[in-house]
């Protein structure tokens, strides 16, 4: 995808959103910030190559974290100005894009469109979109495998233990690295699960904007 100016192009709730969480960076513990290192680390080499970074995000059911990953790398990448970076998602399972991530990822700033997918009713198409300019995601659940994903060639970003245990090893990745998250799962149905669903969604957004920051920054000094 196309690179787009830093802050002009995004929907203002959005923009709003992603400033707030740049200004959290604080908030991200040691540990995680030595996980993101490696996630940056190869962005910004990529990049540095003039080489596409792709990054493929899973978890077991591509229905929650990994898409709330995939979606939040991108954006982050255009919002930093860090250019030639798809980034993809995908599950060990496959079921649907959670109804309750689309409405939290609604609530951070994104128009989500719902389409149709003619290969499977029970699995929606949606298009996400960050900015009338900016051309929409399409997100939906899928294995890590799929197709549609990148076969070689990515990173492997991993954002649930149990998609950490059933891949121990991807061996068409570059790089593998465990950035595992809580899964909001644990509080549907529950009067605490818009709040779980927007910690999680903020968590993500806060280091994914993190990561592309550091890639962003890594990058302008190469140049210098």
């Amino acid at each position: 995808m196309n690179p787009v100016p830093r802050d002009t192009t995004f929907y203002p709730g959005l923009s709003r959103y992603l400033q707030t969480r740049e200004a959290e960076s604080s908030l991200i513990p040691a540990d995680r910030v030595k996980e993101l290192k490696h996630v940056s680390t190869y962005v910004a080499a990529r990049v540095e190559r003039g080489e596409t970074a792709r990054l493929t995000f899973i978890c077991t059911h591509n229905a929650r974290r990994s898409q709330m990953a995939q979606l939040w790398a991108q954006t982050a990448a255009w919002f930093c100005g860090v250019s030639g970076v798809d980034t993809f998602s995908g599950g060990t399972d496959v079921t649907a894009f959670d109804p309750r991530t689309v409405s939290a990822m609604v609530r951070a700033g994104f128009r989500i469109e719902r389409g149709t997918n003619a290969d499977n009713d029970d699995n929606p198409l949606y298009l996400v979109h960050a900015g009338s300019e900016i051309p929409p995601v399409r997100a939906f659940s899928k294995a890590y495998h799929d197709p549609s994903n990148p076969q070689h060639g990515f990173c492997a970003v991993l954002t649930c233990s149990s998609a950490d245990r059933d891949c121990p090893v991807i061996p068409s990745a570059d790089r593998r690295v465990l950035v595992p998250y809580e899964d909001p799962q644990s509080a549907d149905g529950t009067d605490r699960e818009t709040a779980v669903y927007d910690e999680r969604c903020r968590e993500i957004c806060r280091e994914m904007v993190w990561l592309f920051a550091r890639a962003a920054g890594a990058g302008n000094a190469a140049n210098a």
